[in-house]
């Protein structure tokens, strides 16, 4: 592979007007089908093989016409200290409002908290449900504000008035924000590391064209195969840190062979043939993690997956093509501005932080390795509490609305009222379909835990009803979980002698059984994703061993970055510090976003430093002097890679979003444990203990894997490798092979 990426490189630099003209006719092509491509569409969340999503499936077909997906707005009426929703003039005030939310050109209905008892027993409280004709991401600007303008009429009265629902959720997302923060500071990064505009700024520069093509084509392609906005999400987030980091290896690999004598030319070849083998194993990884995604079962986390891993594709082959096209046309622009002057360039085999550090861990590698284990097992504890759901309104921060207006309804109506279950009954083939429903609702009554059940509502055809159950408890409650499970186990016992059967769901029960399959799929998608990477690193390092202890310390990182977010976010340790205001399970996809998207980027850690070592080692040196060379070639850019990821992710913390700042949190956390914990302290420790262990290979395994040159043995012996030039600003024009 080294060979054949060698003659990439060249033939890249050699021909690089060829090359950078393809990439810009790749990226108007694609972005001109963005353009003229239909909008997409919101992704219409579904999890296939849950009694929820049964559920909310029977009652689209039997209900048509009445969109089970509707937005819906709850407006909460608060009352003055001392007084009642009831009295006159406050009711002349809801009356009002009720009438003016009712009059919105979307709205399907507006219902008076009078009329339909939604008042609490003490009168300080009432609330109306707006329904609209059309699901939330539908709905118009004008609708939203016409909402919003008649609840800030209403207050004008006097009353306390909140909303929530999901016609107020927020479509917008971060805006932006976090990605602007996190480029800013991933080029103070890259300048500190290399010392140029230009080599801090070429990687920023690949990177937003690799996001700019592949962006551009999930859009163009979002209507033919149902992508949604959403899914281009982690496409980006991983497009832009793949794609720094790749480009910021083969320039860094550049800049070394060229401080060894090389000519540019033969430079960028060996740079590609050596760091791009490495970054396609490290891309392949991930394409791995991200495709493995789809063991989950979730619809629209696999589609989120394939165009993720779609990205990072188009970032590896940025990196073997279109970098090496960029440094023919600067070939001395990268380097240092001392280099230029000169016109010499510094050696790389001098003492530098790296090295220092690798001789620090090599002379007590036990005492390390220990600390190191100890350390992230101890962060790791926590997360066998581990509770997942996915929070609402009660997350959100007590200075909006949404919560407002749950703590209210909280207060008035009870814990249970924020989350209702709704039982559908399907009695098509029942004598009597009334009384089975009856029956049933009157059983799940009297289960310990409900507070009430409401009259059931029969379709038109008379065979299915619907009514709701409120429990008792808050919707992450614990109990919660416990009554839904109860409700479904007694469902024989309930069904006997109705001939109708019934099934639950609702927003609270459809986040349990989420939670519950997203926790089930987890040990799975772990063995599917670690072992086919063990089986790629196998034929990466040609060693039993390390493949293995990457995969371990993969995992330790992991373990210890969801302990820290259970820390936080459910235990409330700290929680000030990273303003989380509401507590509560952690977000039902947080750890399959984790374990994807941190396995990837540990595994282009793992490759980049340790294959530096395999090349040392395969060239004749120590195992101690390996893990040294390792560290002075590659510590940097690895360090440099991973402080631009930490930085990225940590913007995330400070949105307001609870399930945004939690990612951010985790995504940080586990890059900050698995690149400086695991990769930099472990893993020298382990080869310096393991000796020439690290590289044993059971011969029969040998015999079986194929042999693939990631080290760029066959370019030191190859009949293309040029004399090395004495002078580092040598002719650029093509060197003839």
């Amino acid at each position: 592979m080294a060979t054949f990426l060698y003659r990439v490189g060249r033939l890249a630099f050699r021909r690089r007007w060829y090359v950078a003209l393809v990439w810009a006719a790749v990226l108007a092509a694609v972005g001109l089908g963005a353009l003229r491509a239909p909008g997409a569409a919101a992704e219409e969340f579904s999890m296939p093989g849950i009694e929820s999503q049964k559920a909310f499936d029977l009652m689209e077909e039997r209900f048509p016409g009445a969109t089970a997906d509707s937005a819906t707005a709850r407006v909460v009426f608060i009352a003055p200290d001392g007084e009642k929703v009831t009295a006159a003039g406050n009711k002349r005030a809801v009356e009002k409002t009720v009438a003016g939310l009712g009059d919105g050109t979307q709205v399907a209905s507006a219902v008076d908290p009078f009329r339909a008892k939604t008042v609490s027993k003490d009168g300080s409280t009432a609330f109306a449900t707006v329904t609209y004709k059309v699901g939330a991401h539908d709905l118009t600007d004008a609708s939203r504000t016409h909402l919003q303008r008649t609840i800030d009429e209403a207050r004008e009265s006097g009353l306390t008035v909140e909303a929530g629902g999901t016609a107020l959720a927020d479509e917008g997302g971060p805006g932006g924000t976090a990605e602007v923060i996190g480029v800013a500071i991933a080029a103070v990064v890259l300048l500190i590391t290399f010392g140029s505009l230009a080599a801090a700024g070429l990687p920023l520069l690949t990177a937003v064209i690799g996001i700019g093509v592949s962006m551009s084509t999930i859009l163009a392609l979002s209507s033919a195969l149902g992508l949604s906005t959403t899914t281009g999400t982690l496409a980006m987030m991983l497009g832009l840190a793949v794609g720094i980091d790749y480009a910021l290896f083969v320039v860094s690999r550049y800049r070394e062979e060229r401080a060894r004598g090389r000519t540019p030319q033969e430079a960028t070849g060996t740079a590609v043939g050596t760091a791009g083998s490495a970054v396609v194993f490290a891309g392949l990884t991930v394409v791995i993690a991200l495709a493995g995604l789809a063991v989950v079962g979730i619809p629209m986390l696999t589609k989120m997956g394939l165009a993720a891993a779609g990205a990072v594709v188009v970032a590896v082959l940025i990196a073997l093509t279109l970098v090496p096209a960029f440094l023919g046309f600067w070939p001395n622009a990268v380097l240092t501005r001392r280099a230029r002057r000169s016109g010499r360039i510094e050696a790389s085999g001098e003492t530098n932080g790296g090295t220092r550090w690798a001789r620090f861990v090599l002379a007590r590698p036990l005492p390390v390795l220990l600390l190191g284990v100890l350390g992230l097992g101890a962060l790791a504890l926590p997360a066998a509490g581990l509770q997942l759901g996915m929070p609402g309104d009660e997350a959100k921060p007590a200075s909006s609305t949404e919560r407002r207006a749950y703590d209210a309804l909280a207060e008035g109506f009870g814990p249970g009222f924020n989350g209702p279950l709704t039982v559908v009954v399907d009695a098509k083939g029942d004598a009597d379909p009334k009384g089975a429903a009856d029956t049933i609702a009157q059983e799940i009554g009297s289960t310990e835990g409900v507070v009430s059940v409401s009259p059931a509502r029969f379709n038109d055809a008379g065979d299915t009803a619907v009514f709701s159950v409120v429990p008792s408890t808050a919707p992450t409650d614990e109990k919660t979980k416990d009554l839904v499970t109860t409700i479904r186990d007694e469902r024989s016992g309930i069904e006997a002698g109705t001939g109708a059967s019934y099934e639950v769901t609702g927003t609270t029960a459809m986040n349990i059984d989420i939670a519950g399959k997203v926790q089930a799929a987890l040990v799975p998608y772990l063995v599917v994703v670690v072992g086919l990477a063990i089986v790629l690193l196998l034929v990466v390092f040609r060693s039993l061993l390390v493949p293995l202890k990457a995969a371990l310390g993969f995992l330790l990182s992991v373990l210890a970055s969801l302990g820290a977010v259970v820390v936080v976010f459910q235990q409330g340790h700290g929680a000030e510090l990273f303003g989380v205001e509401q507590t509560g399970p952690i977000m039902s996809l947080m750890p399959i976003f984790l374990v994807g998207i941190v396995f990837g980027l540990a595994m282009d850690y793992e490759v980049f430093l340790v294959s530096r070592m395999r090349e040392a080692y395969v060239h004749g040196e120590s195992p101690a002097q390996a893990v040294t060379s390792g560290f002075r070639h590659s510590a940097r850019v690895v360090v440099a890679a991973a402080l631009i990821m930490i930085a990225v992710f940590t913007g995330f913390i400070g949105e307001s979003d609870s399930m945004i700042k939690m990612i951010g949190f985790g995504l940080a956390s586990a890059v900050l444990f698995d690149a400086f914990v695991v990769r930099m302290t472990i893993v020298p420790a382990v080869l310096a203990l393991l000796g020439h262990k690290a590289w044993w290979l059971p011969k029969w395994l040998d015999r079986m894997l194929p042999r693939v040159d990631v080290e760029g043995e066959a370019l030191g012996r190859g009949p293309e490798t040029e004399t090395p030039a004495t002078d580092a600003t040598a002719d650029l024009e093509p060197a003839r092979t």
